[in-house]
Parts: C-alpha cells; sequence; structure tokens
C-alpha cells in the first residue's frame, strides 16, 4: 500500500516497482491528518492484503525561517501534517497492528543539531519522537514496536529545494563520511527496523546521519 497526497505519479511509480519486483501493491490518496481519511486508507489495505503488519510514516512538511520572522500560518500548516499527521497515522496503526508488527516514524536529527532557521521543523519532529516513544511503551504486550528513523542531511527534493551550492557542500561535509545521506541509506534502515531481524529494536530514535552526533 502506497499512502499519497497529491504526488499521484511518484506513488504510482513506487507501487510499479514494487509490482515488478515480484510483490502486489496499489495506491490510495489521503490527507494524512484527516483521521476519515486515514481509517479508509487502513480500510483499503484490511481488505486488499487481509490486514496490516507494517507502517511507514514518512509524510511531512517544512518551512524554514527564524522563530521571530516565520509566519504563524506555516507554523499551523506544517505541524497539521509533522504533528497532527503522525498521530493520526500512528492512532489507527496502533489500533490495528497484528502481532509482529512494526511502526516507523520519521523525526530529523535537526532535533539535536538546532540548526538556526529549523525552529519550527524541529519542534514538531520534537513531539514526533516523543509520541514514537509514549507509542512504543503503550504498545506492551501486543508484540509491536515503534521507533523512529532521524535522517541528517539528505539528498531528497525536500531538502534541496532553496538552498544554494555552498550550503550544500558545507552540510555535505559536515558528517565524518565526508556525503549527504541518500535515500537509500535510510530506506535500509527502515527496512532493517520494518524486518523480523530489526524487531528487538523497540522504543529507540535512530539517527542515521552519518556519524554527525
Amino acid at each position: 500500500m502506497v499512502g499519497y497526497a497529491g504526488n499521484q505519479a511518484e506513488a504510482e511509480a513506487a507501487a510499479k516497482e514494487a509490482v515488478s519486483s515480484g510483490g502486489r501493491a496499489i495506491t490510495v490518496r489521503a490527507d494524512v491528518a484527516d483521521e476519515h481519511a486515514v481509517a479508509a486508507l487502513f480500510d483499503a489495505a484490511e481488505a486488499e492484503f487481509g490486514g496490516v503488519d507494517v507502517v511507514v510514516h514518512a509524510a511531512g512538511r517544512m518551512h524554514l525561517a527564524p522563530i521571530a520572522e516565520l509566519d504563524l500560518a506555516d507554523l499551523d500548516d506544517l505541524h497539521r501534517t509533522n504533528v497532527r499527521g503522525t498521530f493520526v497515522v500512528v492512532q489507527q496503526a496502533a489500533r490495528r497492528l497484528r502481532p509482529g508488527g512494526a511502526i516507523v516514524t520519521f523525526s530529523t536529527s535537526v532535533v539535536g543539531l538546532a540548526f538556526p532557521g529549523y525552529g519550527a521543523y524541529a519542534a514538531g519532529k520534537g513531539a514526533v519522537e516523543a509520541l514514537t516513544l509514549i507509542l512504543a511503551r503503550e504498545l506492551r504486550g501486543r508484540d509491536v514496536t515503534a521507533n523512529s528513523v532521524a535522517p541528517g542531511p539528505t539528498a531528497t527534493d525536500l531538502f534541496l529545494d532553496g538552498k544554494d551550492e555552498e550550503t550544500i557542500a558545507r552540510l555535505s561535509a559536515q558528517p565524518p563520511l565526508e556525503r549527504l545521506g541518500t535515500p537509500a541509506d535510510i530506506a535500509e534502515v527502515v527496512a532493517f527496523l520494518a524486518s523480523p531481524a530489526g524487531h528487538w529494536i523497540n522504543g529507540q530514535v535512530i539517527r542515521a546521519n552519518g556519524g554527525i552526533i
């Protein structure tokens, strides 16, 4: 199941890739902050696949500005997706996942790095971390894990948007590995947490950032 908000082409491409690798996949459009749309998304997954075992919640928005200058409308927009959206998705996941399942949310290493301009974004992701760690404890007895992945600077469209070459070069030099992360780097961490091999990892924030912090 590939859930998406607006980019249908990317969602369908991901589904086709899964099918070409021998899997099954469908796409469903849903606003993650809309509890009715998210419930319908889970309904569709259960109807198609017979149940839900893994939920990876990666939806997010990013508005960058100094705290003194950020438009509060942008703050509300960001937190609607990043905080409320995460809460709505993991609420459904907590109700529906089968034993042996896994929930993976997304934070950011900026929570620890404290880059200027990231105040609103990091605050929302700090909320995601707290929510995930508490959820792991509330799932006691269910045999379902909950962890958060906190990438460092990673070469995604969201990260690269609006950054000049000097900024990108500076951020690339920060990790001891001296490069930006790639989507594949992060996907491998998520895949491990979602797999039986990663099932003993629970209630953790994994800072996948090449060693910045």
